[in-house]
């Protein structure tokens, strides 16, 4: 049993390794080949800005990942937080705290929900939240129908709100210095990843969540309750979602039914791309940053290279997750072997 965890481990840091150098070859080379926007520190932060809620809802796929499972209905519920605590806001004049709470709110439901079906009932996951997926986004359609812009002061305050990273801005081409910021959606982003990588590593309930992963019989063996376990992971799932609804709201600062569109499936091949593995047992929250930067900077370099139509991109990352697709093969091939 130590030896397979060892082998576990290993596995975990050799997808993570391959991961952190693609993406730094793929970032070095747009600054090479490239250059422009690629060779300022904003555009890094830029990415880390339009990202921030994909980076929190692939946390929590990652996490369902490594128990086995699997939740497709992150993007529906970002979708409707981001509807319903603009409605609030404008509409019913509300106040941003409370909006908080309604979207912690909403992804916990979810989270319970869901979590209960999946662990309690045993019905499949993918199932479970596929079903999710709809409900959130017809909710959505029913809060409102209409995109629309949020006019709340206090929100547009909040929004607004930049933090300047020091000593990292640039000369802009009329030669003024402009600071580098980040929004404050990515101050959560990094929390919640630290947070994350924290309890997988050094926690015992993260080392259930791997345990259950790899092998439900061993983790009952164990004394694990794999139930509960698998139930703590989509509960957290939605949560996450939740305030990565939040975090996409503060991103936008609108309601629209067609937010998030496709979020999940980013979320789960950023996850993939980080070295989680869909048969549960293997993954790691840093490589999950790694593969998130790394899926949006394959789309920056197309479309910095003029191939701006959405199946290009659509392309590119497929080309890309199946790369990772076989590598991962390729290592749980040599864990066999092992």
């Amino acid at each position: 049993m130590k030896s397979k965890k060892k082998r576990n481990i290993s596995d975990t840091n050799l997808l993570l390794t391959i991961t952190i150098v693609v993406f730094f070859a793929m970032y070095i080379g747009a600054m090479i080949f490239q250059g422009g926007g690629f060779l300022k520190t904003q555009t890094f932060f830029n990415i880390l800005n339009a990202n921030a809620a994909l980076l929190i809802t692939s946390c929590g796929l990652s996490l369902v990942m490594i128990t086995g499972g699997i939740d497709i209905s992150v993007g529906g519920v970002v979708a409707l937080v981001s509807m319903s605590c603009g409605v609030y806001l404008d509409y019913m004049g509300g106040n941003v705290a409370m909006s908080i709470l309604i979207a912690l709110g909403i992804g916990l439901a979810f989270g319970l929900v869901q979590g209960f079906l999946v662990a309690y009932l045993d019905i499949q996951p993918f199932i479970v939240t596929l079903a999710g997926m709809f409900f959130a986004r017809g909710m959505t359609t029913i809060v409102h129908t209409d995109p629309f812009n949020v006019q709340n002061k206090a929100f547009v305050a909040l929004k607004d709100t930049r933090v300047i990273v020091p000593g990292m801005g640039s000369v802009n081409r009329i030669g003024k210095y402009v600071d580098a910021y980040v929004e404050i959606g990515v101050i959560v982003a990094l929390l919640i990843v630290v947070l994350m990588f924290v309890m997988l590593r050094w926690s015992k309930l993260g080392r259930a969540f791997y345990a259950v992963g790899g092998n439900k019989q061993s983790a009952l063996m164990l004394g694990i309750n794999v139930k509960r376990t698998r139930f703590l992971a989509q509960l957290f799932s939605g949560v996450l979602a939740g305030i990565a609804g939040y975090v996409y709201f503060l991103h936008v600062g609108s309601g629209s039914a067609s937010h998030a569109t496709g979020m999940e499936m980013n979320a789960i091949a950023s996850s993939i791309i980080g070295g989680t593995l869909l048969t549960g047992g293997v993954g790691n929250i840093i490589g999950t940053f790694f593969g998130v930067l790394s899926l949006s900077t394959i789309q920056n370099i197309v479309s910095s290279a003029g191939l701006d139509q959405a199946w290009w991109t659509g392309i590119t990352i497929a080309a890309m997750l199946c790369l990772f697709l076989v590598i991962q093969s390729i290592v749980m091939a040599r864990k066999n072997r092992g």
